[in-house]
């Protein structure tokens, strides 16, 4: 297939269009390259799936979903057949006046992209959601058939917002969708204020870590490739029936403590860490932990690979990337 994927130089994408690729796909990546992020990682993801087996399918060109007239020739002059959008502003903490520019990113960009998918007839757009939605009143294990209308965070109410809007063009237009909730990705090449990379860093350095609500707070870590492996399969598999839409959780079902996963991670660097406890962050949830039973009955795939094993292949990533 032609696969249009947005925000190709962010985490998740990159490792999405490396699975493509691999497979024969012909990638066409957009990208901002928004200097909130670390511009410098964002080249470096692209330059390598530039060398990746697979990688003369590869095109990226510099466009800004938001931007609709850039956005419409590059639909009328790639045709893609399929669309993965990943673009989005991220992150549950938004600094104190920036709510329009997640609004702008990921619900105005959205719609964007929702218009051109469904002139051009696209036969699945998959787009990504976050366990974020489920917010306040939800108990764990999250299901999808939850209400999802107390969010915690900007980023969470528009990342509904999405969901809403979605459903809204597959009834109206008949285009085919797939949300999907991600729960606390992590593995190599991700974002680097993120809990996975910070914590290795300090612990390589040996300084001070700040430590949200002294680590009871329980996440759902999913390896990044479990993730991409998800999305592939949900991409092949358009919801059937009407109106066709879904949204699915992706997420291994195991919740761990934050102080555990750090655990394991002084134990792979036979290092402590100098914890600082500090209070836990507006916005976040005290536990996230995703039923997966709806992405296995689908797809056949459920994550399956355990905070152990993850980490240590990102461990083996960062010493191959740091010298250490």
């Amino acid at each position: 297939m032609r696969v249009l994927v947005t925000g190709a130089a962010g985490f998740i994408a990159h490792h999405v269009s490396a699975r493509l690729l691999a497979r024969g796909d012909a990638i066409i990546g957009v990208d901002n390259l928004d200097p909130s992020g670390d511009v410098a990682l964002k080249h470096a993801r692209l330059t390598r799936l530039g060398t990746l087996p697979g990688a003369t399918g590869f095109t990226f060109r510099p466009v800004d979903v938001t931007d609709t007239s850039s956005l419409r020739a590059l639909f009328d002059e790639m045709r893609p057949e399929a669309v993965v959008h990943l673009a989005a502003r991220v992150g549950v903490r938004a600094p104190a006046g920036t709510a329009q520019a997640y609004v702008d990113a990921n619900v105005s960009g959205f719609l964007q992209v929702l218009e051109q998918a469904s002139s051009a007839r696209v036969r699945h757009l998959v787009y990504a959601s976050s366990s974020s939605v489920y917010g306040a009143g939800s108990a764990p294990p999250f299901q999808e058939g939850a209400a999802a209308d107390h969010p915690l965070s900007v980023y969470a109410a528009t990342k509904r917002a999405d969901e809403l809007l979605a459903h809204a063009y597959s009834h109206l237009h008949g285009l085919p969708t797939s949300g999907l909730r991600f729960f606390t990705v992590y593995g190599p090449w991700g974002r680097p204020d993120m809990a996975p990379l910070r914590f290795l860093r300090a612990l390589r350095d040996g300084t001070e870590l700040a430590l949200h609500g002294d680590g009871r707070m329980q996440r759902d870590f999913t390896y990044v490739e479990d993730v991409a492996e998800a999305v592939v399969r949900v991409l092949d598999r358009p919801p059937p029936g009407a109106p066709r839409h879904r949204v699915l959780n992706v997420g291994r079902g195991e919740p761990v403590s934050v102080r555990a996963f750090l655990s394991v991670l002084e134990r792979l660097l036979g290092a402590r860490a100098r914890v600082k406890p500090t209070p836990a962050q507006p916005g976040e949830m005290d536990a996230t932990w995703a039923d997966p039973s709806a992405l296995e009955r689908e797809t056949g795939f459920r994550p399956r690979v355990s905070v152990e094993e993850g980490l240590a292949r990102l461990v083996a990533w960062f010493h191959e990337q740091s010298g250490t």
